[in-house]
């Protein structure tokens, strides 16, 4: 009985012994894509889009055959619950334990900003599709590795100022900047793209994050004047700054960043969400490409709760992240490998790409990191708790 026992015991050793390597091989023809986004809280559902973006175009770079002769592409996601400091613990266990190829992330411009320095140094290629920070991608690094499908800041703000003149008549913006880095990053580039245009901000106010009340700062910008608020905060304070200006009985032209598209808005805002006019990149409304017609069939196919355009939001996040995703896997086929460095250097030998929110041409050199600029952007409204663009009720 014992001698038959060592014997199933060596035959089993032996069948586990082969099967290792084979477990090995199979987890090493794995391309680890790391992700780090708020996926909890006020901008989950932001951080939701772009999980499923980047998932979307993983499936497809998957079905045609992987990158790298063959190697399937694998999504590792951790939240960030808009936190840097929770931010940098998971960037620091997915270069170094998980060892991901590229690093996505970036919702929150402060959870970016901190995280950027660490992918610089370890050589990690860092993909921003949502973040619009100015210094994320502009961070003085040589060699840089921080590269974004976005909006970036200083180019929004041109575009806000001019949106504001062109369909308000706005001469006399007041600046409402959240108090923390993105604010400050738009506040700088408000000022600069006012005086590129011989004008001066009528006033100028920070909130914070958890604030309850705006309506201090927005008595002190009516009161000087201001005949439009140029706005900069995420879902929840932008939510704040509409209810208090219900209070006050104050109908001003809001023109607002992105940062209200992020989460549950119109729940958060109640009435006078849809007065607020803010920049997008891209709508799944109104006539589509072949590349968005094929997005929706996929989107609706893969998650039981879209049915349509309108299930799809933000649409920024899936739009930036899917062909962010698309671009990334080229540059890891021009790398001809994971290696980081030669990642970075395969996103500058990007030739043409149809994608999505257009068609890329070289979108990426050594002297610029975003892949779009003014022209791609698209004035958005909620309307019926939909995100459309402005002017389109269907």
């Amino acid at each position: 009985m014992l001698r038959i026992s060592r014997v199933l015991v060596a035959a089993a050793l032996t069948a586990l012994l082969a099967v290792l390597p084979w477990r090995a091989a199979v987890a090493a023809e794995l391309v680890k894509i790391g992700l780090i986004t708020a996926l909890s809280g006020q901008s989950a559902l932001a951080g939701q889009a772009i999980s499923r973006g980047v998932q979307l175009a993983i499936d497809e770079i998957n079905a045609a055959g992987g990158v790298l002769g063959g190697r399937e592409l694998v999504l590792v996601r951790r939240d960030d619950e808009s936190n840097p400091a929770k931010g940098v613990v998971a960037a620091r266990e997915l270069i170094h334990k998980e060892k991901v190829a590229v690093l996505f992330g970036g919702l929150d411009t402060p959870v970016a900003l901190a995280i950027v320095p660490l992918a610089n140094q370890a050589k990690m290629p860092f993909m921003d599709p949502w973040a619009a920070g100015t210094p994320i991608t502009k961070n003085g690094a040589d060699p840089n590795f921080a590269f974004r499908v976005s909006a970036m800041d200083e180019l929004v703000d041109v575009a806000m100022v001019e949106y504001g003149q062109k369909t308000f008549g706005s001469e006399k913006f007041g600046l409402l900047m959240i108090n923390n880095p993105w604010g400050e990053s738009n506040h700088k580039g408000l000022v600069a793209a006012l005086d590129a245009k011989g004008m001066k901000p009528a006033g100028s106010e920070k909130f914070d994050g958890d604030a309850i009340d705006v309506v201090p700062q927005l008595t002190r910008l009516r009161d000087a004047g201001a005949d439009t608020i140029a706005l900069v905060g995420n879902v929840g304070p932008s939510a704040q700054v509409v209810k208090s200006l219900r209070r006050m009985g104050w109908d001003v032209p809001i023109v607002s960043h992105w940062g209200p598209a992020g989460g549950r808005f119109t729940e958060l805002a109640g009435p006078g969400a849809e007065k607020v006019h803010f920049v997008q990149t891209y709508s799944f409304f109104g006539d589509q490409s072949e590349v968005g017609k094929k997005v929706i069939a996929a989107l609706k196919d893969k998650y039981d709760d879209i049915n349509g355009p309108r299930d799809i939001t933000p649409a920024v996040g899936v739009a930036n992240a899917y062909d962010a995703m698309h671009l990334t896997a080229l540059a890891i086929e021009n790398a001809g490998s994971t290696d980081g460095d030669a990642i970075r250097e395969g996103y500058y030998q990007i030739d043409t790409y149809p994608g999505l929110i257009k068609t890329y041409q070289s979108p990426f050199s050594k002297e610029q990191h975003d892949a779009l600029g003014p022209q791609d952007y698209v004035w958005a409204q909620f309307i019926d708790n939909r995100i459309v663009p402005v002017g389109l009720s269907d």
